[in-house]
């Protein structure tokens, strides 16, 4: 109890939450789609823009933001196309932002000491700036999950029906993967462009052990991620460890003991 008294402390627990709630809404449906690789190919293509808000002084999470979701939308676009696979389109991307996310911040003048908490991320380090925005982002995404739930669930499981329903399936597409590009520039200072995928993805995983309906694996995975956060932010403070390693490590510890758990549970029942 006596952490609560530090501010860092209380921005880190505000910053979880609101990372809790916009991951859990955005994993439900990447897994859902299994666009696992694509997450990865973004937060990858990300750091492009990392480098160049470096190298022109403005800053990183702005340029990442637009450089993650012109990514986004460049995958989307690639992959309706006849002569382009789709992990051939995530692959041009990933490599492309992490090549110029290398050489931008080589070329920017002195040290860049945000780097590594860009790279590995560092909870207790974010601002109210960053809350600021998590909480503008998780506030949309509730907004418009809310409003959308039906035609999101349809363009997730079958878009050939969602078509024949008169949704505008290309738009829910472009606007979905502008979210993930958005959510995933928005935790990079939590967990980092290394670990940012699992906190879109574990916790939607063990949600989805013990129920395979998507309203309840979006409020499960919120619960189960923010669960994730709170036990990685004590075991940093007091191991001295990164942060957000030490946040998937406590995600994929609770994803092994709910699988252990089922598992056990269904012998005993036979």
């Amino acid at each position: 109890m006596d952490l609560l008294q530090y501010i860092f402390f209380q921005h880190a627990l505000i910053g979880s939450l609101l990372a809790s709630i916009a991951c859990g809404l955005v994993g439900t449906y990447i897994v859902t789609r299994r666009l696992v690789f694509i997450s990865g190919g973004l937060t990858h293509a990300s750091f492009g823009g990392i480098g160049l808000g470096l190298y022109l002084g403005i800053s990183p999470l702005l340029s990442a933001s637009v450089f993650a979701v012109l990514s986004a939308f460049g995958v989307e676009w690639l992959s309706k196309r006849k002569d382009m696979r789709e992990d051939s389109a995530i692959a041009v991307f990933w490599t492309l932002g992490m090549a110029l996310g290398i050489i931008f911040t080589f070329l920017s003048p002195g040290f860049a000491p945000d780097l590594s908490a860009y790279l590995f991320g560092n909870i207790l380090t974010i601002t109210l700036g960053d809350i600021t925005l998590l909480g503008v982002l998780a506030g949309v995404l509730l907004a418009f999950f809310g409003l959308y739930l039906h035609p999101i669930l349809y363009v997730a499981f079958d878009r050939e029906f969602a078509r024949s329903q008169g949704i505008p399936v290309r738009i829910f597409e472009y606007v979905l993967m502008m979210f993930i590009a958005l959510t995933i520039v928005a935790c990079l200072r939590m967990v980092g462009i290394v670990l940012v995928i699992s906190l879109l993805t574990i916790p939607q995983m063990t949600a989805n052990l013990f129920t395979s309906r998507f309203r309840q694996i979006m409020i499960v995975s919120v619960i189960l991620g923010y669960a994730s956060c709170l036990g990685g932010l004590l075991l940093s403070f007091y191991l001295n460890v990164p942060s957000g390693a030490s946040i998937i490590f406590i995600s994929i510890l609770i994803y092994v003991l709910c699988k252990l758990f089922k598992s056990l549970s269904q012998i005993t029942n036979h």
